[in-house]
């Protein structure tokens, strides 16, 4: 297993994958068949990451194919900088292989050459995978986002989570 960030000629990979995980996950934002991406618009998307220094998708390649990603959002705000917020994907077929794990460590190493403070990201409440990894790799709740989704006709909540790092974790710098 490969860790590294997405560079161009990934695009039509890049896709594949996140349709892939879109098809057989039921927890995230876009239902299958609902992104309407292609791959001039994954490669636009990947150009903007490189370029972007608060931004980056991370992606775990296995022989040549791209199996999962942790992409991190950071804001161009000054008063938000500091802040970055997570979506991962991994393909059904790779998942409880700690690739997550490895994404998460990857993106904290990330993180803090950039002096990133605190890292975020929402996870639906009924999603007790998602959330023990998180909780693993030291992500806290600090709240909760009613009726934030609807998923196969009824409304689920969102967990808020986060993790502060830096010099000495959880320490404003």
């Amino acid at each position: 297993m490969h860790i590294r960030e997405i560079k161009i000629g990934d695009e039509r990979q890049l896709l594949e994958l996140i349709q892939e995980v879109e098809n057989h996950s039921e927890y995230m934002l876009f239902e299958p068949g609902e992104r309407h991406a292609t791959i001039e618009s994954q490669r636009k998307m990947i150009e903007a990451m490189v370029k972007d220094e608060n931004s980056t998708m991370l992606v775990a390649e296995d022989k040549g194919k791209l199996v999962g990603y942790l992409l991190a959002r950071g804001s161009l705000a000054n008063r938000t900088k500091h802040s970055i917020y997570l979506v991962i994907g991994i393909r059904k077929e790779y998942r409880g292989q700690g690739i997550g794990m490895i994404l998460f460590t990857e993106i904290k190493k990330w993180s803090l050459e950039r002096k990133v403070h605190r890292l975020e990201l929402t996870v639906a409440v009924e999603n007790l995978a998602g959330i023990r990894l998180y909780q693993k790799m030291g992500y806290e709740v600090e709240g909760r986002k009613r009726d934030s989704l609807f998923i196969a006709g009824r409304y689920i909540d969102e967990y808020y989570m986060s993790k502060l790092i830096g010099a000495q974790e959880g320490e404003v710098q």
